[in-house]
C-alpha cells in the first residue's frame, strides 16, 4: 500500500488532483487508515497512469470516466473504445484549425508592425478593436464566454 505522496510520484498525477479524481468518482474510494490517511493499491496507481495519459491525450474528464469504465468492462466491444477515440480526433481537428487560424491572424498583425521606436502599433489597434464579429459568434455558439473588456465603455 503507498500514501498519497508515493501514489502521486509512481503515477505522475499531483496528489492534489488524486484527491480531485477521488471526489468527483473518477478514482474510486480507496482505503483509509484508521488515523484516516489514503493508502492507494498497485491498481490504483495504474487507474491513476491510465488517467493521466487520457489527460496527456486531450481527453476531457467525462471522456475520461467513460474510458476508465470502457478499461474495466472485458466484455466491451472494442468498437466503442475506437469511437469515442474518433469523435475526439474530430475535435482535436477542430481545435487545430482553431489554433491555426489564431496563428495566421497573429502573424498578419505581426508583419504589418514595424516594431520601431514610434508608438503606432497594429497588433496594438487590432486588440483595442476587439475580435471580430465571426470570431465573437464563434466562441459564443461554443459555450465561451464573452471578452468582458468588449462590452465596457
Amino acid at each position: 500500500m503507498l500514501n498519497i505522496g508515493q501514489a502521486a510520484a509512481a503515477s505522475g498525477v499531483s496528489a492534489k488532483m488524486i484527491r480531485h479524481y477521488e471526489s468527483i468518482g473518477l478514482l474510486a474510494q480507496v482505503q483509509r487508515t484508521e488515523a484516516g490517511y489514503r493508502q492507494y493499491a498497485q491498481a490504483d496507481v495504474r487507474t491513476l497512469r491510465f488517467i493521466r495519459h487520457s489527460r496527456d491525450l486531450g481527453f476531457s474528464l467525462p471522456e475520461i470516466a467513460r474510458l476508465v469504465d470502457l478499461w474495466h468492462d472485458r466484455s466491451r466491444p472494442s468498437r466503442e473504445v475506437k469511437a469515442l477515440a474518433r469523435q475526439h480526433i474530430v475535435e482535436l481537428d477542430a481545435k487545430a484549425r482553431e489554433l491555426l487560424e489564431m496563428k495566421s491572424a497573429l502573424e498578419h498583425l505581426v508583419n504589418g508592425c514595424r516594431g520601431d521606436d514610434r508608438p503606432d502599433c497594429p497588433i496594438i489597434d487590432s486588440l483595442a478593436a476587439g475580435p471580430p464579429a465571426t470570431a465573437s459568434a464563434r466562441r459564443s455558439s461554443r459555450g465561451g464566454s464573452p471578452d468582458p473588456l468588449s462590452t465596457a465603455g
